[in-house]
């Protein structure tokens, strides 16, 4: 167990591909251990929003990146601790949880001039509270001296499955088939981005949770929290005469053991040059 100095901020960084169930579980996390969830997600969904809404298409960097001085991007936290996304002193937090700025968030997040607006804003945020922090790049790029490091991953069909019935829950369902081709081409895209691309850090815990429901997989994450740092309560197979089996590895290279998505990378690859797949 880490031994972390008396007052010292602790930051828990949490990546992984779409729909693995990031926001959720870190928002629980958060919740439970009484730190500042940030969903540094719902941060570039923002700017992507105000892209759409401006007419620019999201595959012009240019265009992108000229844009940055007319948007005012700031998360608000709520009684309630719920993150609130603020665009130009606007509540859009409802606005950007739609598949259309989804798929525009991947394409404006893969430009530099994006990610420089917007780090410092996150890295002010761990300076400043105990935080979870989830997205794609934030034990790599981020917060590379994290505390805690988990990549939560799942195979791209159990997250296609989830992100389904979230959409008909919230009264905007879509055919798995299309969601699940969604992901798949979210997946490559963060993947192969030139800057900051979705990857497992080296010191990252792996966490797959395909097998798990999400009551296992909140249980799990919080373990790993646990061990790593010894904040909030012990979790019950650690309390004396508890039997302890450990389900997790450190240092696992994504290349190795995220089969699904290099799969579905390399399909879209394929498909791109029109190869049967």
């Amino acid at each position: 167990m880490k031994n972390l100095k008396e007052n010292k901020r602790v930051s828990i960084a949490i990546d992984g591909p779409s729909g693995a169930g990031k926001t959720s579980m870190a928002r629980k996390i958060a919740e439970k251990l009484g730190f500042l969830y940030v969903d540094t997600g719902a941060i570039y969904r923002t700017v992507a929003l105000r892209v759409l809404n401006s007419g620019v298409d999201p595959a012009d960097g240019a265009a992108v990146t000229a844009l940055l001085p007319e948007i005012q991007v700031k998360p608000v936290y709520e009684a309630d601790g719920v993150q609130h996304m603020y665009l130009n002193q606007k509540d859009v937090t409802d606005e950007i949880r739609t598949p259309e700025v989804s798929m525009a968030a991947s394409r404006v997040a893969a430009y530099p001039g994006v990610r420089v607006f917007l780090l410092e804003t996150q890295r002010k945020m761990a300076k400043e509270y105990n935080v979870v922090m989830d997205g794609r790049d934030i034990g790599t790029v981020v917060l590379p001296d994290a505390d805690v490091k988990i990549f939560l991953t799942a195979s791209a069909e159990e997250r296609a499955w989830r992100r389904t019935l979230q959409l008909d829950q919230e009264g905007m369902p879509r055919p798995y088939s299309e969601v699940l081709d969604d992901l798949r081409k979210r997946d490559y895209n963060d993947s192969h981005r030139a800057v900051a691309p979705l990857r497992q850090a080296d010191d990252a815990i792996l966490l797959d949770t395909t097998h798990m429901t999400f009551s296992e997989s909140e249980t799990a994450l919080y373990k790993i929290i646990w061990e790593k740092t010894g904040v909030g309560e012990p979790p019950e197979d650690e309390k004396p005469g508890a039997e302890y089996e450990p389900i997790f590895r450190d240092g696992v290279n994504l290349e190795n053991i995220n089969k699904n998505i290099n799969l579905d990378i390399n399909a879209q690859e394929s498909k791109e040059n029109g190869e049967e797949t």
